[in-house]
């Protein structure tokens, strides 16, 4: 799953990659004409501007750095081109007027030494266009200039990079070439949590991500139809944060109603589970034991998740806080707003999520199909691992 702003609590470390290239935008901006700050004088500052749009919506990681004298306080402000509107931020306080938008920063963050430099973050909406803001000004003195840098990470504190696709000290790792029949075996066990029914899992030869096998499962809609094949690995004592990293092909678009792919028993509901799946068409997890959704299910707040493409694999990365109650979620290298709960309640995100503040404790993986009403699947799963540390694509 831990990419959270505090907004950024400590639990979740650091992002997995950069956002995709066609929907990041990042404007660096550097300057050295002098004027007064709030603690001295600010002959220069620095902002790297990164954008990660989706229709209606976005999120935005800012960093600014200060090139003159030290201040204690800041003040970034810049004029949005766009019809764009902030809806929340972390680690600085963002007020916005029309198209001026101003950020102050927080008791935490307030100094800055002559070339130190902060981050904070944004989300927002946006309806018919969203250029990236060209005119910062930190303490009132601008922020011109050219140069362009690569996209950033995703809104998050700095953080160490994930292993790639290995799996370093991983509790569970897996690309299932150890699997020898056609019925799943040896780490992996067939089972239906609450009822059968016509739904199957298999090992398969003919679709694969890495190597020449894969799990297959074949899933029916119904709520006996349960379909799973489950880790035998114990994932009770991983953590403080559990990382899951899996890759998965299905077949059939996410349906209007309620479905999971993803099953991990959860002690602290009782051995319920904690689920990731989808409904109204998008990503979503879902706690079982109150029906909890994130996002929620508002037109909003299903506009922050994202369809699960079909007819690829698709790397889907997710951290579990055990001891804070949050999440992440990550599809490839990209960073779902909707689906990251960071112990401050964001309306239409993880507000309803976090009316219970019992940390999580998953202790087994398990992967298949479950509906709740309309959704056959055909999915596919592979290269598989989870433990104590952030996993790559």
């Amino acid at each position: 799953m831990s990419t959270l702003p505090a907004r950024c609590p400590r639990w979740i470390r650091g992002p997995w990659g950069a956002v995709a290239a066609a929907l990041a935008l990042a404007v660096s901006l550097l300057v050295a004409a002098p004027a007064a700050g709030s603690a001295g004088t600010a002959p220069g500052c620095r902002v790297d501007h990164t954008v990660n749009e989706w229709a209606g919506g976005y999120t935005a990681q800012i960093r600014v750095t200060n090139l003159g004298a030290a201040l204690n306080g800041w003040r970034l402000t810049w004029t949005y081109g766009g019809d764009q509107h902030v809806t929340s931020a972390w680690n600085a306080t963002v007020t916005q007027t029309g198209h001026s938008v101003t950020a102050v920063s927080t008791d935490w963050n307030a100094v800055l030494a002559s070339g130190a430099g902060t981050d904070f973050g944004l989300q927002g909406t946006w309806q018919s266009a969203d250029p990236a803001p060209t005119d910062f000004s930190l303490n009132g003195v601008p922020c011109t200039g050219d140069g362009t840098v690569p996209p950033s990470t995703p809104p998050t504190t700095p953080a160490p990079t994930p292993a790639p696709a290995g799996c370093g000290d991983a509790v569970l790792c897996t690309d299932f070439e150890d699997q020898s029949g056609t019925s799943p075996s040896g780490g992996w066990r067939f089972t239906a949590p609450d009822c059968q029914g016509a739904g199957t899992a298999a090992v398969d030869t003919s679709v694969a991500h890495s190597g020449t096998r894969s799990l297959r499962v074949d899933g029916r809609a119904g709520y006996c139809n349960h379909a799973f094949v489950a880790s035998t690995a114990d994932l009770s004592s991983v953590g403080p944060v559990l990382y899951v990293r899996l890759w998965v092909r299905h077949t059939t678009a996410l349906p209007s109603s309620h479905v999971t792919f993803v099953s991990m028993p959860d002690t602290s509901q009782g051995g319920r589970a904690l689920r990731v799946g989808g409904q109204n068409g998008a990503l979503q997890w879902n706690r079982e034991s109150d029906d909890a959704t994130l996002p929620a299910q508002s037109p909003a707040g299903v506009a922050l998740s994202r369809p699960l493409p079909t007819g690829s694999w698709q790397c889907l990365r997710f951290a579990v806080d055990t001891s804070a109650p949050g999440l992440d979620t990550w599809l490839g290298d990209e960073q779902v707003p909707g689906l990251h709960a960071d112990g401050v309640p964001t309306q239409d995100v993880d507000q309803q999520w976090l009316s219970r503040t019992v940390p999580p404790r998953p202790t087994t993986l398990r992967l298949g199909w479950e509906s709740y009403g309309t959704g056959d699947d055909t999915l596919w799963f592979d290269d598989v691992a989870a433990g104590s540390a952030p996993i790559g694509c």
